[in-house]
């Protein structure tokens, strides 16, 4: 069983559990099926590596989905339990293409896929259309999986988990840094499965959370974006009176930071501080960030002599001008981190270490070392329920037309010199998500207030 919802722009995702699932294990085993022939793999040539969350599902899924490859004569490499970045890694690492069953930070019942091409490189954007017109009944195309043609693929399963880890630990110098206590909330996640290979033979202190990887989340979302999600992370920083602690989502591609005060680090500012490192070692290089990240950013990066490129909000837009630019870093401001070194791909674990060797080698605590990258005031995302998207864009662009520079490259974006917001539809949810940011917090409340009032009456 297969729903039209569950194609979202950049993955598929959607209810896996009863009542109601978008999707069972037939589908998924339809879907490793097309996959073959939508992303061109050859039988008896080519093969694809397949990874998996802890979620209750994943296990019955991905195994559909490797019996459904399989069936169509190319083989599977099963890296068994791993992060999203780790299967990143694995597509690096091996050179091959890549599947990771996921629904990030979706609630239980839900399920998904992440796809990406050889090397980790992003999927075409009209491939997961084009997979869609493959399976679905009614679409006009081929419905049932195609037969096999001589050759099953073989499934091997192997445990790159070590290799994943000593790769992120030959990426980032992390000797003669002081000793850190680090509160590291896994909720219960795949960090939990990640964080003993890559954080523990360090000389740290580290106090985990939630490190059981369980797909019903006991303890809380695994949704770091969410404030709520972040407050027993930032209790434990303050209890243990730790320098810094780490927050990831479900499939541990991203991660979150909070200061030794308790309080959450942006983003932005995160992506800003990286960036400047980056730019240290490759002096001229090329930062990619999104068009609702920080002005802190590209102002950093154009200060230490940099180039900048902004794009679409999303994992296939930044990991595609990584691509074209050789970009050496690239953040969101949802704290996917992006790096060359790791074939473009983003990476929560190894944005952690960054941070770690930033904060062992400086002489103050983290929230004195941010402070200079904190030069504008965010209002965060705010999401709104809206049936007409478009129209309420069209009505903001009236409203605030001649008070500063519109754009559409991703939903609308107007630009003022103390000031700027960006309204756009969520890929997911009938959700406009409103993004604004202000020299200042007076600026800001009255640009957020105005738009709101506009958006939601």
């Amino acid at each position: 069983m297969i729903t039209p919802g569950i194609f979202k722009a950049n993955d598929i995702r959607g209810r896996a559990i009863e009542p109601n699932p978008d999707w069972d294990s037939d589908g998924a085993r339809a879907i490793g099926a097309a996959w073959v022939d939508v992303s061109g793999l050859k039988p008896g040539v080519d093969s694809l590596v397949i990874g998996r969350d802890m979620r209750l599902t994943s296990p019955e899924f991905a195994a559909a989905f490797a019996d459904g490859v399989a069936g169509r004569g190319v083989d599977v490499i099963d890296i068994g339990l791993a992060s999203t970045d780790q299967l990143w890694y694995a597509s690096g690492a091996l050179g091959l293409p890549g599947a990771m069953f996921t629904a990030s930070h979706n609630p239980a019942p839900d399920n998904g896929i992440k796809f990406c091409r050889a090397g980790a490189l992003p999927v075409a954007a009209g491939d997961l259309k084009a997979l869609a017109e493959w399976v679905l009944p009614g679409s006009g195309s081929v419905v049932e999986e195609p037969a096999a043609d001589g050759r099953r693929g073989t499934i091997t399963e192997r445990d790159l988990l070590p290799d994943y880890a000593a790769y992120l630990h030959s990426l980032v110098d992390l000797t003669g840094i002081r000793r850190l206590k680090v509160v590291a909330d896994a909720g219960n996640g795949m960090a939990g499965h990640t964080l003993p290979a890559v954080l523990g033979p360090l000389d740290l202190d580290l106090i985990g959370l939630y490190t059981d990887p369980d797909g019903t989340f006991p303890n809380h979302p695994p949704n770091p974006l969410e404030p709520e999600n972040l407050v027993d992370a930032q209790a434990a920083v303050r209890e243990h009176r730790a320098d810094l602690g780490l927050v990831f989502d479900g499939d541990a591609d991203r991660c979150f930071l909070i200061d030794e005060t308790g309080a959450v680090v942006s983003p932005s500012v995160i992506t800003a501080m990286i960036a400047g490192q980056e730019l240290g070692r490759e002096p001229g290089g090329t930062i990619v960030c999104n068009t609702i990240t920080s002005r802190a950013v590209p102002e950093l990066v154009r200060a230490r002599g940099g180039q900048i490129v902004i794009t679409r909000v999303g994992h296939t837009f930044v990991k595609a001008a990584m691509a074209e630019y050789n970009a050496v870093f690239g953040g969101e401001h949802s704290a996917h981190y992006y790096f060359r070194d790791f074939w473009g791909a983003d990476t929560g674990m190894l944005a952690a270490l960054h941070v770690l060797a930033l904060a062992g080698r400086a002489d103050v605590p983290l929230s004195k070392l941010v402070e200079e990258f904190c030069t504008y005031v965010e209002s965060g995302e705010i999401n709104s329920t809206v049936a007409d998207q478009e129209l309420i864009m069209d009505r903001l662009a009236a409203a605030f037309a001649g008070r500063g520079e519109p754009a559409r490259l991703d939903g609308l974006t107007v630009a003022a010199d103390d000031w700027w917001f960006n309204v756009r539809a969520s890929n997911t949810e009938p959700l406009l998500r409103l993004n604004v940011e202000a020299a200042d917090e007076p600026t800001m409340i009255a640009i957020r207030d105005e738009a709101l009032k506009l958006i939601r009456t």
